[in-house]
């Protein structure tokens, strides 16, 4: 097979690979040392398939180095590789990272195309690649991974944007093929208004509006295997999402903007329908739906909804903000230490006060009084995005240390950065609405689950003034956030040595959204920031 290429990103490198290998069509530098020139060096190392000399740029490489790419390119048949890489983003004084499109074509079946990122890093004085698995692909865990190419029957369906156009490539691909697994047979819904009809013609002998497609698909250690994107087929129909394509690019400019490359999501809800707008997604599949992670503070807004519906709090109410507080036997910090003295109600969410709202929980709430709460923000709520979801009940909070840890989003509670957008949605809209990315009237609940209702949740009023507080003078007034957001930030430890997600939920108009940084370690200074990059790329 002869070279091909992509066109070139940014005026940066593109790098082709034919039958013989790669070329570097074209380089631009903006120095000659620092990152810049170890990316340059590893990308053109890669456009040569030397996995000697890529070896040799990466800090601290695994054994198996060359046995990752090997794997890839055997199991899916890869004929032909094009890298196009961003410019380089200094992260630090120690730090960089470059964005880059690769598309593979699957031996013939079609071109495979994503996003990733190289992240680099500064060791005494040379600049070294910080290589995972997720520099392949988003999300690889450093488990024993399999790569499958496999026909299947595709229907003739194509899901598309909510304005009729296509939808990008990358992260919501594995959405997308779980649409089709769902829902692609469903190519007669003309009648409602949901499928345009759109004819592309052509046949290539499948039966009963089936064509021949190829699914990519991937196993991680002893988990089913996960279909990521499918190849080929002639769609004749097209399904309309809800996806709105120009939140979904913000989302995704959003997510390039992790620190260091961490893997991030940030999924966006339109409060007044529940229609989700944008999921840009490198946790891996369809993790931002499905992957469940404490919290944090995010989770004060359901507190804090529980102890003015059932407390006896207002937002003005005296509350108390010391450094350390002994709740139920069970001794709550406040992150890094800070200590607020005195205020009310409203200050303590502003600043985020773990102590107060451990304390308050114990003394005027109760388990009950909580788990109703987050019953009432979707908590425990089934899924039917059309995607798929998970979902799992409040947990059986216990009087105590367990309530003092639940409060502040520890312990035992866990939730998708999917769960989180709609709890801000809901505040916005004072109405929690299921999320979903297909018309309701499209929609299939599972057998023997009944699907969740919209209604009202308490508080909504009260909570949209304390979430505006924290970004015009609480934690997240540093992160750059543009006038009339409001939110709240959280920093979810998720072991005993204190490694912390970093997360950040809010609402701008009738516009809601979660951003999520796994390992990202402080909700105010990195994933607040995200969300100012979001909101400002729209």
């Amino acid at each position: 097979m002869g070279g091909r290429g992509i066109g070139c990103l940014a005026g940066v490198l593109v790098l082709v690979l034919g039958a013989g290998g790669f070329e570097a069509w074209h380089l631009t530098r903006r120095d000659e040392g620092g990152p810049e020139k170890t990316a340059a060096s590893y990308f053109a190392a890669w456009g040569n398939g030397d996995l000697s000399r890529m070896r040799g740029l990466v800090s601290d490489p695994p054994g198996d180095f060359a046995a990752w790419h090997r794997d890839l390119t055997s199991g899916l048949s890869v004929m032909s590789v094009a890298l196009a890489p961003d410019r380089v983003v200094r992260t630090g004084a120690v730090g960089a990272r470059a964005d880059f499109t690769v598309t593979r074509n699957l031996a013939g079946h079609g071109d495979w195309t994503f996003r990733s990122t190289l992240v680099l890093r500064r060791h005494g004085r040379r600049w070294r690649v910080q290589w995972t698995p997720s520099t392949l692909y988003p999300g690889l865990k450093d488990v024993g991974t399999s790569w499958t190419l496999r026909a299947v029957q595709q229907p003739r369906v194509a899901f598309v944007a909510a304005n009729g156009k296509p939808l990008p490539g990358g992260s919501l691909d594995p959405y997308v093929s779980a649409l089709d697994d769902a829902y692609g047979a469903t190519g007669d819904e003309e009648s409602d208004g949901e499928s345009d009809g759109e004819s592309d013609g052509g046949s290539d002998g499948g039966s009963d509006g089936e064509t021949t497609a190829w699914a990519v698909e991937v196993r991680q250690g002893s988990a089913q295997p996960q279909r990521l994107k499918v190849l080929g087929g002639h769609p004749t129909k097209k399904i309309r999402t809800t996806l709105d394509l120009r939140v979904q690019a913000a989302a995704e400019r959003a997510v390039a903007a992790s620190p260091s490359g961490r893997a991030a999501a940030v999924v966006a809800v339109r409060p007044s329908t529940g229609e989700i707008l944008a999921v840009a997604d490198r946790l891996g599949g369809r993790g931002a739906f499905v992957s469940s992670y404490p919290p944090g503070s995010t989770f004060k807004v359901v507190t804090a909804a529980a102890l003015l519906a059932k407390g006896g709090l207002s937002p003005s109410s005296s509350a108390d903000c010391p450094a350390v507080v002994v709740a139920a036997q069970r001794t709550i910090r406040n992150h890094e230490g800070s200590a607020g003295g005195g205020g009310t109600f409203a200050d303590a969410f502003a600043q985020s006060c773990n102590t107060t709202f451990a304390k308050l929980a114990v003394d005027r709430l109760g388990p009950g009084g909580l788990a109703d709460a987050a019953t009432s923000y979707g908590f425990g709520a089934p899924v039917f995005t059309g995607a798929g979801g998970s979902y799992r009940d409040f947990p059986d909070v216990k009087p105590g240390a367990d309530l003092a840890e639940s409060a502040i989003g520890q312990g035992r509670v866990q939730a998708t950065p999917l769960l989180m957008a709609t709890v801000a949605a809901a505040v916005e809209d004072g109405t929690w609405r299921p999320p979903r990315l297909l018309p309701e009237s499209m929609l299939k609940p599972g057998d023997g689950v009944r699907p969740p209702s919209a209604h009202d949740v308490p508080s909504a009023g009260a909570l949209r003034t304390m979430m505006r507080r924290v970004v015009t003078d609480g934690t997240a007034a540093s992160a750059g956030l543009p006038s009339g957001t409001s939110g709240k930030t959280g920093t979810a430890e998720y072991n005993d040595s204190g490694a912390s997600h970093a997360w950040f939920i809010g609402f701008k108009d009738d516009l809601a959204f979660s951003v999520f940084v796994q390992e990202g370690d402080s909700g105010p200074k990195v994933a607040a920031p995200m969300a100012a990059v979001f909101l400002r790329s729209l």
